[in-house]
């Protein structure tokens, strides 16, 4: 006899609604679940691929132990106990400081990460802590931080009012938005398109969005600053600019317009590849329309993703598209982020201490992923001596992780709370397993909050954690409590009173403080009257629809003058950076990376529905720089750049720009020592064996994975007699 389940997918940010067809142990089918309000019935590929994560014989159910040159399995008590007191050792013999911590990207999905595991790890009080932020959204966060005063008031395209959806550097047809929540873009793209709108895409890459667009504009990698400058400069200079209600409330903007003075279409030209007469015409459609500017990976993971996510939030500024229907939002979340994040010394800081070994900035507590191998190879009394990753695999998700997976080696302690033996937790000494997506509860914290549309919805478990298995967040409080580290502003706790706090705390529960959060947020309790709470969400098993996006943005401003900052003094001493690439010599061939939508980052890969077919871990290479390297397509090709050298096949396509290259990122498994039967057989390398972490934005630390210098070689074929 099967039954139904009413879910969320966990694997991306689009948090599609599903309906699980199950028996009392296993999945027998997932469909989109049409009475989602805000998913309507779409899924992605990936959504099926939760069966195979929950049945996957490689997802580890036991702790796994350090025995010589492999692992043994280990009861809970005896490997939580083993890893508190070594991390507890070396805390109390070198300080905090002596434990590094690293966050993957899963963590943004996970509800008991976002709560218990953040009570852990920001509790370890390192300033050596690490996470995908650096990796990812940082400079979207910087912007944010500089202009309205809180990180994560990041704003939102409202892009089913919206006339003009110009993207720059995302791919959200791959992607289904990224701090753009959104399910099934392709048919909100059509929409926008059948309203008689338009679709833009700049990118150095025809994507499968920019294949859907109106028109597509290819731009030189770290050249999108530039051209946002370029459009910045015709607004001003043909009184196209209409900052509307915003301006009543901003400084800078007469900064903003001398500053764009000096950025002509003609002077930026040669750096973007961007004409300009498809400069002034691109800034003019701008302008003419009710539309929004959109920026995403491709602008944030280069050298000057912070100047270009700060243009992107100004291009809308000044054309009146900010905190505007159809413009760039801000969402009303049932559970207010900002509130939440200070609770868990998530604080707003920038710049407030450096790396110690290239003096980079920290933000929010967290040093750059770049720096993150050199500082735990630097000697020393106060060297770093051991390593937490949770949900993370950063060997094959940051810049040269051939150079950190050789720097692992020299720490004394290395604890990887991870359901797989990766390439990663392949050197811990302990693994702690968490459960699959389809045995917790799931309720969408952070990407709510960056959704198209306010909306809410908690999943129960379907299928009950086994006796032996442990919830991520369990394994979380267990480390607290065995430790004895600070609480939530309850002081440093001793192991005696860690031990009694901790089980009113594991009665509590990741639902108990969403409970709490939904009742505290802006949809919860007001004036007496009932408002949103855990159990009426359970009671809304297909989720709550809470409204559009609305104009909020003059509330919600963290700055000291509570007003909006257009021309951060922070921001404006990047330009000099800037402006030198105009006279500096381009490399002749760069590397970006691409998304897939049927791969996960560095996971997922072990599920054979998503991997099956053809190699999809292709070198994309225009036809102009393939035959000036004597190749063609299927070639075998050596691509190398400072930080090291991989094999791929070149795959020849006039979607690329000349003089750009492309690797996908999250491949490269089978190394020896992992455990991923199905990953293991499928081709690929991995593209951060070739990215460097010398190639970053120096404003923000955040890594540049685009526009790499490479080198691309023709591998010779070998004849045999």
């Amino acid at each position: 006899m099967s039954s139904q389940h009413i879910g969320t997918c966990t694997l991306c940010e689009a948090a599609c609604g599903i309906v699980v067809e199950h028996d009392d142990a296993h999945v027998i089918a997932i469909r989109g679940d049409e009475r989602d309000p805000f998913s309507q019935g779409y899924i992605c590929p990936k959504a099926t691929a939760l069966a195979d994560l929950h049945d996957d014989p490689d997802w580890l159910r036991t702790p796994l132990l350090r025995d010589g040159d492999g692992f043994r399995e280990a009861t809970w008590d005896e490997a939580l106990d083993y890893a508190a007191r070594r991390l507890a050792d070396i805390r109390d013999q070198h300080g905090a400081d002596a434990i590094a911590t690293y966050q993957g990207n899963p963590g943004a999905h996970n509800l008991g990460i976002l709560t218990f595991g953040q009570l852990f790890l920001r509790k370890l009080g390192t300033r050596n802590a690490f996470s995908a932020t650096s990796a990812d959204q940082l400079p979207h966060m910087l912007a944010s931080l500089e202009m309205f005063g809180d990180s994560v008031l990041m704003g939102v395209p409202d892009i089913d009012r919206a006339e003009l959806f110009l993207c720059f550097g995302g791919n959200p047809l791959v992607s289904n938005g990224s701090i753009m929540t959104a399910p099934d873009m392709k048919r909100r793209l059509k929409a926008i398109q059948a309203r008689g709108g338009r679709v833009v895409v700049v990118d150095p890459r025809r994507t499968e969005t920019a294949a859907l667009a109106d028109e597509h504009v290819p731009v030189r990698p770290g050249g999108d600053a530039l051209l946002m400058l370029s459009m910045l400069h015709v607004l001003f200079a043909e009184g196209l600019t209409r900052p509307g209600r915003v301006g009543a409330f901003t400084d800078g903007l007469d900064t903003l317009a001398a500053v764009a003075r000096h950025y002509a279409p003609e002077d930026t030209a040669a750096r973007t590849g961007v004409a300009p007469d498809a400069v002034r015409a691109l800034a003019r459609d701008f302008a003419a329309r009710r539309g929004v500017a959109y920026g995403r990976m491709g602008i944030c993971t280069q050298e000057f993703g912070a100047l270009s996510a700060w243009l992107v939030v100004a291009l809308n500024l000044v054309c009146g598209r900010l905190d505007e229907p159809g413009g760039l939002m801000f969402t009303t979340p049932a559970v207010d982020l900002e509130q939440l994040t200070r609770l868990v010394a998530f604080d707003n800081g920038f710049d407030r201490y450096r790396s110690r070994v290239r003096g980079l900035p920290e933000f929010n507590g967290e040093l750059p992923v770049v720096t993150m191998a050199e500082e735990i190879e630097r000697k020393g009394p106060d060297r770093v001596r051991a390593l937490v990753t949770v949900a993370g695999n950063p060997v094959l998700s940051i810049p040269n992780g051939a150079r950190l997976e050789r720097a692992l080696g020299q720490l004394e302690l290395v604890v990887c709370v991870d359901p797989y033996l990766n390439e990663t937790t392949r050197h811990a000494d302990v693994i702690l397993p968490p459960t699959s997506p389809l045995q917790r509860s799931h309720y969408d914290l952070a990407l709510m909050a960056f959704a198209v549309r306010n909306g809410a919805k908690y999943a129960p478990p379907l299928f009950p954690r086994g006796e032996d298995q442990r919830h991520d967040w369990e394994i979380c409080l267990e480390l607290v409590t065995r430790m004895g580290l600070p609480g939530f502003g309850l002081g440093a706790l001793g192991p005696l009173a860690a031990k009694v706090l901790g089980p009113v705390l594991h009665k509590v529960g990741p639902d108990g403080i969403l409970d709490l959060a939904l009742r505290a947020g802006p949809h919860g309790l007001r004036k007496g009257r009932a408002g949103l709470s855990l159990k009426k969400l359970k009671a809304a098993p297909h989720g709550v629809d809470l409204g559009p996006l609305e104009p909020r943005l003059p509330e919600r401003l963290r700055t000291p003058s509570k007003r909006i900052d257009a021309a951060p003094p922070r921001i404006l001493a990047d330009l000099g950076r800037l402006r030198a690439t105009l006279t500096e010599p381009a490399p002749e061939l760069v590397l970006i990376g691409r998304r897939q939508l049927r791969s996960n980052n560095s996971w997922c890969h072990n599920s054979y529905r998503l991997v099956k077919g053809k190699p999809r871990c292709t070198l994309l290479m225009h036809p102009k720089d393939a035959a000036a390297r004597g190749l063609v397509d299927g070639d075998e090709a050596t691509l190398t750049s400072r930080a090291g050298s991989v094999r791929a096949p070149v795959e020849v396509t006039d979607a690329m720009m000349p003089g750009v290259v492309s690797l996908p990122h999250g491949w490269g498994h089978g190394r020896e020592g992992t455990r991923l039967s199905i990953a293991a057989r499928v081709p690929g390398v991995s593209v951060n064996d070739v990215t460097d972490e010398r190639f970053y934005d120096r404003l923000s630390g955040n890594a540049g994975f685009s526009g790499v210098a490479v080198e691309v070689a023709r591998v010779p074929t070998v004849v045999t007699a």
